[in-house]
């Protein structure tokens, strides 16, 4: 059977050999180009070279004929994925980004049958044009048991901007975290931490990239503090590394010394907040993201401080976190 592959807006200008190895990772390289070769790769009828340009609307075929040079074992991503929408918790859908509020426990993405980035893709498939080129992606990383605001990119472009956005320091991102001891005056944290891949944990180094938090108390009772941490960096890590570091582990987070804590740590992305320019107004972009934490982050600092999270939030709105 021909495959047979559309191109999207994202596609355009491209060349033709980058979109087939996006299109087909299972197919070897010198399959690829003996198909170029043989002239069995057709652009809108036509066969092509691997230097051709392709322009959106155009349609790239592969013959039956040609399955004997080639090992199609993927599927190409302009095919659907399935034919219904999951349900996402979706905080804000525009143009080129889609933002969400993360359950904990979910993986963002990797080989995990149930990640995040599959069920978007889903969500997206019969919204978006098929692209070889772009696959929609997170611009950013969460931690599997951290909840909250998550972005994922929806166009090349968008995927483009937002992520300028980012390493250009230009978003604002708030967490909400439990952390052990009493922490009662605001702190800034700046350390320099490094990734042990093989231990899976970060450590210091004086040698390593900066890291800085500025950490402010919400409520403390005996033995716990509920603290909104502003990161200005976004290292791996980064908050849970930190707490621990500087005397005040995440309640629950095992990995960096917190005691053992019924379901876990808590550790939600709160709120992001964005430039106000003429492009983010013009994808309709608010200034302020906010996910709501989830029930049972309610109900362990209710347990905890007596009082509400709800009622706490409500008693630091006259705090300029920012």
């Amino acid at each position: 059977m021909a495959i047979t592959m559309l191109m999207a807006s994202d596609d355009d200008g491209r060349r033709l050999d980058r979109l087939l190895r996006k299109a087909l990772p299972g197919l070897p390289l010198s399959a690829l180009h003996r198909l170029l070769r043989k002239k069995y790769i057709l652009v809108d009828g036509t066969p092509a070279e691997a230097s051709s340009r392709v322009k959106a609307g155009s349609v790239i075929t592969i013959p039956s004929e040609a399955a004997p040079f080639s090992h199609f074992s993927s599927v190409s991503p302009v095919s659907p994925l399935v034919h219904h929408q999951p349900s996402l918790p979706i905080l804000w859908e525009g143009s080129g980004m889609l933002a969400l509020n993360k359950p904990s426990g979910l993986v963002v993405h990797g080989p995990a049958k149930r990640n995040l980035e599959r069920m978007v893709r889903r969500y997206l498939a019969e919204k978006l044009a098929p692209s070889l080129s772009f696959r929609p992606g997170p611009i950013h990383r969460l931690d599997t048991p951290t909840s909250g605001i998550i972005l994922f990119s929806t166009s090349l472009e968008g995927a483009r901007y937002f992520s300028t956005l980012l390493r250009e320091r230009q978003v604002k991102k708030q967490y909400l975290a439990l952390v052990e001891g009493n922490l009662e005056a605001p702190q800034r944290w700046d350390d320099r931490l490094i990734r042990d891949r093989n231990k899976t944990i970060v450590t210091q180094d004086q040698d390593a990239q900066s890291a800085e938090t500025a950490v402010f108390p919400l409520a403390v009772t005996t033995g716990y503090s509920l603290i909104l941490a502003a990161i200005h960096t976004g290292r791996t890590h980064q908050i849970r590394s930190q707490a621990a570091f500087h005397g005040h582990p995440l309640a629950g987070d095992l990995k960096y010394g917190g005691s053992f804590q019924p379901g876990g740590l808590l550790l939600h992305a709160y709120t992001l907040k964005f430039p106000v320019t003429e492009d983010t107004k013009k994808v309709g972009l608010p200034e302020i993201l906010k996910a709501p934490p989830p029930d049972a982050f309610h109900s362990r600092i209710s347990t905890i401080f007596g009082q509400s999270l709800t009622q706490i939030l409500e008693t630091r709105t006259a705090l300029n976190f920012f």
